[in-house]
């Protein structure tokens, strides 16, 4: 399989976000599918269904986004673009990383930066290590690859409750 640059999607995030949850970059069915973790198999929007007391994964994706945006929950990832062969986040290389500074620093109200895996915490705390108002937060990753399981999972994603 070939290796792609891949871009990732512009943020979704109003001024009033108090938690903004960053993932890595978008994989091969989000990306045709212009939808923040379209996979199937991702368990991002049940986990994060559970953090916000709705129903995520059974909503129509437009729905899914304003339950977020009234919820003030943000998303983004912290690659802009990489190259990739796959969807794992294994495979990335020559990442180029979005401006997280930038983007925070026009979210007042921001209390808590969640890191959706290994890979994107370890992007994003190298750009974030002076923000002392707001939590960062690394989470077990949403992908089905990671296998600690979905209770396990859900318990760390829950503490999210705390910035909403």
């Amino acid at each position: 399989m070939p290796t792609i640059r891949h871009a990732s999607f512009a943020p979704h995030v109003a001024p009033d976000t108090r938690l903004l949850i960053l993932g890595s970059l978008p994989g091969a069915r989000s990306l045709a599918e212009r939808q923040y973790y379209a996979h199937p198999t991702n368990q991002f929007w049940r986990l994060l269904g559970e953090a916000v007391g709705q129903p995520l994964a059974a909503m129509p994706y437009d729905e899914r986004l304003a339950a977020l945006r009234g919820a003030k929950v943000g998303l983004w990832d912290v690659i802009r673009t990489a190259e990739r062969r796959t969807s794992s986040d294994g495979n990335i290389r020559a990442a180029e990383a979005h401006d997280l500074a930038a983007l925070v620093a026009n979210l007042p109200d921001l209390k808590i930066i969640a890191f959706n895996g290994g890979k994107a915490a370890a992007i994003g705390r190298k750009q974030m290590k002076s923000r002392d108002a707001v939590t960062l937060v690394d989470l077990p990753s949403s992908s089905a690859a990671h296998t600690i399981g979905f209770a396990a999972k859900r318990e760390r994603w829950r503490a999210l409750r705390a910035a909403l």
